[in-house]
């Protein structure tokens, strides 16, 4: 069994309408990991909590989905960051967020995050997106490559998400080299392409595919929403049905768990493209990033 460790910021979730709102937790690395826990995958989330009472019951909470929480740090001075997503008649989200001061953005800086670093360069697969990079200071992201490349050196793999929101950069150009300078780490690339037309102005997705791999990332998907995905070989792979979605939050990070799930157990990259079509198809249809699960989850035919 593969052990993958996955990296990032986990926040506190508000999500709902309405009078009926519900806390939770979310983040686009930490929905990839919960994910893949489901999916039979030995994973490990990284990060830093704050001290708040609200963040105490996280560990336990992401144990019961069968997530390995011995990389996580607690910071003794921040919070944990907090999102509220809302969504329109569409399902389309929009999101607000308090995350400025987060825990997780000083993880690298905390003294227990050594380690939680040494025990991580031994994983088979790190994961971890453009997000995690962007809510790091600067060495914090020097450290998270440096990571990265000890990964790859032990013989693991490195998988990268593209998941860019402005909002988190210091500036559009910040963000592209920050990217560029992460994919030669990459064997896997995860991009979205409306993604990667806002950051960068690709025009297609195969000009995204061509520009990750010119940087040294090894497999592109590009991810494509409700078109499917472009496989590595440049041919579209489609979603199987046309789905009229009641919360797409979390459907990319669901696609990035179903095809890397899969792609660990062997699996050729068009069938586990399906695989992340499959999963992400089930989450939209749920509210929330994280849906529960439900007979209806295809995690066993992942």
């Amino acid at each position: 069994m593969a052990r993958i460790v996955c990296l990032g910021e986990a926040m506190l979730e508000l999500s709902g309408h309405g009078d009926d709102w519900h806390l939770g937790f979310g983040g686009d690395t930490l929905n990839t990991a919960v994910h893949l826990a489901r999916s039979g995958h030995d994973t490990a989330y990284m990060t830093a909590l704050g001290s708040d009472p609200f963040s105490a019951d996280l560990p336990a909470r992401w144990q019961a989905e069968g997530i390995d929480t011995s990389l996580v740090v607690t910071h003794p001075k921040r919070n944990t960051g907090l999102y509220a997503i809302t969504t329109d008649e569409q399902g389309e989200r929009s999101f607000t967020y308090w995350r400025e001061a987060s825990a997780a953005r000083a993880m690298f800086e905390l003294e227990a995050i050594d380690d939680a670093i040494a025990r991580a360069e031994t994983a088979d697969l790190l994961y971890f997106s453009l997000i995690s990079l962007a809510i790091l200071p600067p060495q914090g992201r020097q450290d998270l490559l440096r990571l990265a490349g000890r990964v790859r050196d032990n013989g693991g793999l490195v998988a990268f998400d593209g998941n860019y929101r402005p909002r988190l950069w210091e500036s559009q150009e910040a963000a592209i080299r920050m990217r560029d300078r992460a994919l030669p780490f990459a064997d896997i690339g995860l991009p979205t392409f409306e993604d990667e037309a806002a950051l960068s102005g690709a025009e297609t997705p195969e000009e995204t595919v061509t520009h990750w791999q010119r940087q040294g990332c090894g497999e592109v998907i590009v991810k494509l929403g409700a078109e499917g995905c472009l496989l590595p070989d440049g041919s579209p792979c489609p979603v199987p049905e046309t789905l009229q979605p009641i919360d797409t939050s979390g459907a990319g990070d669901a696609f990035s768990a179903g095809y890397l799930a899969a792609r660990l157990n062997g699996v050729p990259d068009k069938a586990a493209a399906q695989a992340g079509h499959a999963l992400a198809g089930w989450c939209v249809m749920r509210r929330g990033a994280i849906p529960a699960a439900d007979d209806e989850a295809p995690y066993r035919k992942i």
